[in-house]
């Protein structure tokens, strides 16, 4: 018995280590922003394509991952995906001697290609692995290992490659000779190299102990399909109107998750924040949603159901959005952070009232919801040609409110339009 409990502890370790590195990777792009825009000199629109090329894998990868992870097992997918994303790390070192923008996105969507691999085949294997009963408490570790990540890697990475970043923007803004700018703009570029040579050494490891490790090499369970009787005289998945309207609000729950934990750092600097400070502040929105995470395993369901949280969620993205629009200086960057602690209970929200009652479309409408993962790649971009036209503040406002009323409204009436029709 203790030997069952142990190995079984054990892969609760492991994936937990894969949850870690989700957070972890996800979350390093709200550094890469400022970096990328001050090595290749950008505009703040140009420097949001790094979302937008991580968050587009989920997109292409969200159907074929399905087929790809029954075709070659869980562990096999798991281990496939890290080696997907060791790759995408080791394309930043042509992309940093270069100081080729375009390459660093290309190594960013091979990143976030191994990731929606790893990410679809690890959230379903942690249920799998214990008894059904006990699920809901592996999630929740699983969650907290993911924010904690997130929460540490702005820090890190922000401490190698931004570095002194006040000094560093005055000395580069001082240059007049433009072979004198380029040459030290190539040098500030190539401080990235080592950190994602070593992420690559780590992913790669990663693969390998996932290979030879006691994960228990699960196939695809039927039972993912859910009760087929549920959705017999439905011929598609377009006939399920509020797993369409899920999908729609997943993409904007997203999008506003990546405006309040990525772009934070630029929305504190165009505030005048000196980007030494700002380039820590995704780690506060992430902190917030760690908070948000904590008070939503302790309040769901025992005080409010999950229909509720996502209301009460959305109303409170509402009231943060309005109050860091009226406000100045770290009071507004305080109310992008607590964003953190509104988003951080919608996904478990949307997700089960996006798949409810789809029989056997369950898989496709899984996938459907994940594809509008691909709201972290549209949001920002258009946040930033806002903010070309108008001032920042009131494009985040513009941009933010919206998906804040979305979300608000899927979970008051969304979630049930089209839900018993065919029952």
């Amino acid at each position: 018995m203790n030997g069952r409990s142990s190995q079984y502890w054990n892969q609760i370790a492991i994936i937990g280590a894969l949850f870690f590195i989700f957070g972890f990777v996800t979350w390093l792009n709200g550094t890469l922003i400022p970096f990328l825009k001050m090595a290749c000199e950008l505009t703040d629109f140009q420097a949001y394509f790094v979302t937008f090329a991580f968050y587009m894998a989920y997109f292409f990868l969200a159907l074929p991952a399905s087929a790809i992870l029954e075709r070659i097992g869980f562990k096999n997918g798991m281990g496939l995906g890290l080696l997907i994303m060791a790759i995408g790390s080791l394309i930043f070192i042509p992309a940093a001697n270069d100081r080729n923008f375009t390459i660093f996105l290309v190594g960013l969507f091979v990143q976030g290609t191994g990731l929606a691999l790893l990410q679809t085949a690890s959230n379903p294997y942690i249920s799998i692995i214990g008894p059904i009963e006990s699920a809901a408490q592996r999630i929740s570790i699983m969650g907290i290992c993911n924010k904690i990540a997130g929460a540490l890697s702005p820090l890190i990475l922000s401490s190698i490659i931004l570095k002194n970043a006040d000094a560093l923007e005055k000395e580069i803004a001082a240059i007049t000779d433009a072979a004198q700018k380029s040459a030290r703009l190539d040098q500030v570029a190539e401080q990235v190299i080592i950190p994602y040579i070593v992420m690559a050494i780590i992913l790669a490891l990663l693969a390998f102990l996932i290979r030879k490790s006691s994960l228990p090499d699960v196939e695809m369970e039927h039972e993912l399909e859910g009760d087929s009787s549920v959705a017999t005289d439905r011929k598609s998945i377009l006939q399920f109107p509020y797993a369409l309207l899920g999908a729609l609000c997943i993409f904007l729950y997203v999008g506003a998750e990546v405006m309040a934990g990525d772009i934070i750092s630029t929305y504190g600097k165009n505030l005048g924040i000196s980007l030494d400070k700002a380039k820590y502040f995704t780690t506060f929105t992430l902190l917030s949603m760690l908070l948000g995470y904590v008070l939503a395993i302790v309040a769901i369901p025992k005080y409010i159901s999950q229909e509720a949280s996502l209301k009460y969620s959305a109303v409170l993205g509402i009231l943060f959005t309005v109050c860091a629009y009226f406000t100045e200086g770290p009071t507004s960057v305080m109310f992008v952070a607590l964003l953190g602690v509104a988003n951080a209970p919608m996904w478990p929200a949307i997700f089960p009232l996006g798949i409810q009652g789809l029989g056997k479309f369950t898989k496709t409408g899984s996938a459907l919801l994940i594809m509008g993962i691909a709201g972290g790649a549209i949001v920002p971009l258009i946040y930033g040609k806002l903010s070309e036209t108008m001032d920042f503040r009131l494009a985040f406002l513009s941009v933010m409110l919206p998906c804040y009323l979305y979300i608000l409204y899927y979970g008051m009436a969304g979630y049930r339009v089209g839900l018993r029709v065919g029952k």
